[in-house]
């Protein structure tokens, strides 16, 4: 992976001329300051000799016009690299959204849902002090050096010399003793924060189970001590941090002590007015505001690193599916062939057996098709291969006639709208959740879709109507509401083929016969897939197949399959034994 600071320096391109804006007023703030002091004291020397009013007039102007000037452009420096800091994290956000979708779900089954938070929240959170403590802060030290440097040499060379040294001190030497100190605490906090949150959102997310299983204070005790080694990392931080404000303080105090030591015999001598004194020195010790931020900012540098890498690893995986370098249009109207499948072979890694191995059906423009199978049997596969999640080893899938790899893949997805096992509901309104299908929508067509997917009665018997607040993850619906509105998301998309991949594998069996029976009449002239292990309702089906090992060992028709007494007629008596057993509520 290249060096991630220059990466990150890379992405704030757009900002350049606000940045060089921040770092003129940060200058500009810091020499008013500079200027402040050493007016102050140079008018405080000169009141001394008494001289008139009209002698010290300048000075008194100079230090109304600094006092005023610092406040104004200490206002203006943080309104203005706070915009380019909350810029670039809005940017930075959208950034790790475009390099994450491409991924999912191939690449992201292997980290777990709390790390990508926490890489998606906290870490780019970390990155805000990339331009505000650490771009900024070494412009403006820089500045001032040079500034401040030729102002003193101006009087002596070595009263510029020996001040020099001491600002570099503070502003390198006690920064990089800092920054050396706190790479491994650094590193540590960003890893176990990570770890934190990742343990907490797992938590929180199982907790039902965590308290069935009485495991509420295992928990407990592993949160705790995950947060302690986040508390000790932190302790080291702040540890660090003071050591080397002390550190600072006393560069500072010996800069001031040089300063003086060096000056006061040239003031003896008379090769320095005494009345320069106080203002050299003054504004020896005012310079070092400049230096303050450095210690700081390399100090979180080694965070922002780690913070980085994690987000460059994850911005540097590559795609388990890249679209064609010219890819060919596709309209979801366009009339063909529709779907076929030929001699379909995959394999999730190498040394692993085959998922999938010679699967073939055709799924022309109003055709039912189911594919059945026991659990692992290659269903969800086969789905993920026709989303384009993951690419076939071996054979083809046909859309139109042309294979679905010349095809981009959102122009794929928008030919298929699915209706998973567990529908995906965002913690919002019933309207917002059906527009996800189709964020364009008019309220007339929401209604129409929701109507047809028999969601009405749901709707109705709410006082908010579509209005109606779902849920997190649409805790406050049935599961048969749930796939109804999975429906009527599919009902606003409107494309031409759709996939039901296990819809009412958590329903009892007399909601899964009634939400089938829906589904078939709202889907009428529909292209369906139905992946499903529940042999209810297939008597609808053109055709099933029956994957065994990701292989088709029986198809044909539901009364054809039943009659021929193999693996699909077992599973259908055992399973209508089942059903016959179970209790009617």
């Amino acid at each position: 992976m290249r060096r991630p600071l220059v990466r990150l320096l890379r992405l704030t391109g757009p900002f350049r001329w606000s940045m060089v804006m921040a770092v003129v007023l940060g200058a500009a703030t810091v020499g008013s300051g500079i200027a402040l002091m050493a007016t102050s004291a140079l008018l405080i020397s000169r009141a001394a000799l008494r001289p008139s009013i009209a002698d010290l007039s300048l000075l008194v102007v100079g230090v109304r016009f600094f006092g005023i000037a610092r406040g104004i452009l200490r206002y203006l420096e943080r309104y203005v690299s706070h915009d380019v800091g909350l810029r670039l994290l809005a940017q930075l956000r959208v950034w790790f959204f475009e390099i994450a979708e491409p991924l999912a779900p191939a690449r992201l089954i292997s980290h777990k849902s709390g790390d990508l938070l926490t890489r998606a929240v906290a870490d780019i959170e970390t990155l805000k002090d990339l331009y505000v403590r650490m771009v900024a802060p070494p412009a403006v030290a820089l500045i001032i050096a040079v500034a401040v440097g030729l102002y003193l040499w101006r009087f002596d060379p070595w009263l510029a010399v020996v001040w020099l040294g001491f600002f570099l001190a503070a502003g390198v030497a006690v920064p990089v003793i800092a920054r050396l100190a706190s790479r491994r605490p650094g590193a540590a906090l960003i890893a176990t924060r990570s770890d934190l949150q990742a343990h907490l959102v797992d938590s929180l997310q199982g907790m039902a189970e965590v308290v069935a299983y009485g495991q509420t204070r295992r928990r407990s005790e592993e949160v705790r001590a995950t947060a302690g080694s986040l508390a000790a990392a932190q302790r080291r931080m702040a540890w660090i941090g003071g050591l080397q404000s002390a550190l600072g303080s006393l560069v500072t105090n010996g800069a001031v002590l040089a300063v003086l030591v060096l000056a006061i015999p040239r003031v003896e001598t008379g090769r320095l007015e005494g009345v320069h004194l106080a203002m050299l020195v003054l504004l020896a010790a005012a310079a070092f505001e400049a230096v303050v931020p450095l210690g700081p900012a390399l100090q979180a540098l080694e965070g922002v690193l780690a913070a980085a890498r994690r987000l460059f690893a994850l911005a540097d995986t590559r795609p388990a599916v890249s679209d064609p370098l010219s890819p060919l249009p596709l309209r979801p109207t366009a009339d063909g062939g529709g779907l076929e499948v030929r001699n379909l072979r995959f394999t999730y890694a190498d040394g692993e057996p085959p998922a999938l191995r010679g699967v073939s059906f055709s799924l022309p423009p109003g055709r039912r098709v189911a594919v059945v199978g026991p659990s692992g049997a290659g269903k969800s596969t086969l789905v993920n291969l026709l989303l384009r999640f993951w690419d076939y080893t071996e054979g083809e899938i046909l859309l139109h006639g042309v294979d679905l790899r010349r095809y981009a893949q959102e122009d794929v997805r928008r030919i298929f709208s699915v209706i998973p096992q567990q529908a995906y509901l965002f913690s919002g309104t019933v309207r917002e959740n059906i527009l996800l299908a189709k964020p364009e929508a008019t309220e007339e067509e929401v209604e129409a879709a929701a109507r047809k997917a028999q969601l009405q009665a749901f709707v109705q018997s709410s006082p908010l109507g579509y209005d109606s607040w779902v849920g997190e993850g649409g805790l406050r619906l049935s599961g048969g509401e749930r796939q109804r509105l999975a429906l009527a998301r599919v009902l606003l998309r409107d494309a031409p083929i759709v996939i039901l991949d296990e819809p009412t594998a958590n329903l009892d069996p007399l909601t899964e016969r009634a939400l089938l029976d829906e589904f078939w009449e709202a889907l009428a002239g529909r292209s369906i897939l139905l992946i499903t292990h529940r042999l209810v309702g297939l008597d609808a089906m053109d055709e099933i197949l029956v994957l065994r090992s990701g292989r088709v060992i029986e198809r044909g028709r539901h009364d054809t399959l039943v009659a021929a007494g193999g693996w699909y007629a077992r599973m259908k008596q055992l399973q209508d034994r089942h059903t016959a057993s179970t209790p009617v509520p």
